[in-house]
């Protein structure tokens, strides 16, 4: 079979970028389809802030009768060169069939696309970057990924890495079990709650522009030592955030204060992908009915966040977010909880999470290739 790339040009190219995971995924029960419409926005620059901060092109891989096989997106994130001060390319949204011709095809034409560009390497998988979804999943096929967490077929890794990528980072997911909550934790939440140095509320949702600048000072202050850390714009922030806005319930999303002063939040998502799963990526004509049928049979929840800035690091408002938030699962009956991603060498925020009795369970990789000039 003969294959060709081809540059994503026109409403129908896009619409095929965007479909293709259809094709690949249709033996994967673990695969949860994304919403055909979040898709569309998310890859429109007049929707999404993302692209004022970046360039990105998207590539598809046809077969000569111009089905596609394979897909690409190429970007250079401004945000992120101006941060580091390098220029890198970056990869995401890739798909591909079992096919190692089609897996470089198109990761020769992101090296040449970055070679034009005078990039120094190739970064990636991101979707489209370490703000979205991030990293291939090389460890944890046999559940599905909870909302915001990406999957992928366990023989995409071998196409990346047989193409010359190599891995830069892990990021791992935990999953806790919801049973009790321990008892050095109950112990030592009532003491610093006697030290009254910092205060913890849920969001208030009927003030929710101005609690958005407060997660954003967090959020760009907090993660800024991070690796792969890129700022955010307040408009890109609250494109972000506005996404999840009519999934999120206040007790699950906590701020911490210091005299008034913003000093850390803590974000927990329901994971609503245990209801897209059933939707197969429709809204209409019954998706809306599914959801809302089922949106309140969710038994998980995904810690998307918690951060705390630097200076408030050892006041131990980790522990009350992790008590406040375990309290609340257990009063909704919340069987599990998902807590990603974490770098994996961050023993800072693994150490207390695996203490809580999260295991890891699964692990998403960020792979890389340096360029010669």
């Amino acid at each position: 079979m003969v294959f060709s790339v081809k540059n994503v040009q026109t409403p129908a190219d896009k619409n095929q970028f965007i479909r293709l995971p259809w094709e690949i995924y249709g033996d994967y029960s673990s695969w949860v389809p994304p919403l055909i419409s979040e898709r569309e926005k998310f890859l429109n620059p007049a929707y999404n802030p993302f692209f004022k901060e970046a360039e990105v092109d998207l590539f598809i891989v046809v077969s000569s009768d111009q089905t596609p096989v394979g897909r690409i997106a190429l970007i250079v994130n401004r945000a992120h060169d101006q941060f580091y001060s390098e220029r890198v390319g970056f990869f995401g949204m890739f798909e591909a069939i079992n096919n190692n011709e089609v897996s470089g095809m198109l990761l020769n034409t992101a090296e040449k696309w970055c070679r034009e560009k005078k990039l120094s390497k190739l970064v990636g998988p991101l979707n489209l970057s370490t703000n979205h979804e991030s990293g291939l999943l090389v460890d944890g096929f046999d559940t599905p990924p909870v909302i915001g967490m990406p999957y992928n077929p366990p023989y995409y890794a071998d196409q990346i890495e047989q193409w010359g990528l190599s891995k830069a980072k892990d990021l791992v997911s935990l999953r806790l079990e919801i049973t009790q909550i321990p008892e050095y934790l109950e112990s030592g939440v009532s003491r610093l709650r006697k030290r009254d140095r910092f205060s913890i509320r849920p969001i208030h949702m009927n003030r929710f522009n101005e609690e958005m600048d407060i997660m954003w000072d967090v959020y760009n202050s907090a993660w800024t030592a991070n690796w792969g850390f890129v700022p955010m714009s307040r408009e890109e922030f609250e494109y972000s955030i506005k996404e999840v806005k009519s999934f999120i319930k206040p007790e699950h999303f906590l701020i911490a204060e210091v005299k008034g002063e913003p000093a850390g939040f803590s974000l927990a998502l329901p994971d609503i992908n245990q209801v897209l799963k059933k939707m197969n990526g429709r809204l209409f004509p019954l998706g809306w009915v599914k959801f809302l049928w089922n949106k309140n049979k969710v038994n998980s929840y995904r810690v998307v966040a918690l951060g705390i800035k630097k200076k408030y690091r050892r006041l131990g408002i980790d522990a009350v977010f992790y008590y406040e938030s375990y309290k609340n699962f257990l009063e909704e009956n919340i069987k599990w909880c998902d807590m990603s991603w974490v770098l994996e060498d961050n023993k800072d925020l693994l150490a207390p999470m695996e203490r809580l009795g999260g295991r890891i369970y699964k692990r998403h990789r960020i792979y890389e290739r340096s360029f010669l000039s």
